[in-house]
């Protein structure tokens, strides 16, 4: 019992002083966040808040992030882009690696939901 409660304190005090460490380091930055934080409170910004609840814009989006997810030549990144479908309009959101991998993320986006219903509005990570 002792020995458990003396590994216990030794975990915790460690865990402590690890992260006053890393509190205190010169090279951790905080993530800086303010210039997309800016760009989503545009009035014209579109946000997953604004996914309508409607069966069919569910489905799109469901059937969109199913053809997204399923190429896995796509980064994790574009895996999660956001996908908001709202009266069959569908605006896509946020960064993807490369050129290439916003261009298929679009593509496979108009084909399911038609080229004149899809507002492209990802970014390329580092541009």
């Amino acid at each position: 019992m002792k020995k458990n409660v003396l590994i216990l304190a030794l975990s915790i005090l460690l865990c402590g002083a690890y992260t006053s460490a890393r509190a205190q380091s010169s090279d951790a930055t905080a993530p800086d966040n303010s210039g997309i934080n800016m760009r989503d409170r545009s009035n014209d910004a579109v946000t997953a808040g604004e996914q309508s609840g409607d069966k069919g814009d569910l489905q799109l989006t469901a059937q969109i992030r199913r053809a997204i997810v399923k190429d896995k030549s796509l980064s994790m990144m574009a895996h999660n882009v956001k996908i908001i479908s709202n009266n069959g309009a569908v605006t896509l959101r946020g960064p993807v690696k490369s050129d290439e991998e916003k261009s298929t993320v679009a593509a496979k986006a108009q084909a399911i939901a038609g080229a004149d219903k899809v507002d492209d509005r990802l970014e390329v990570a580092g541009q």
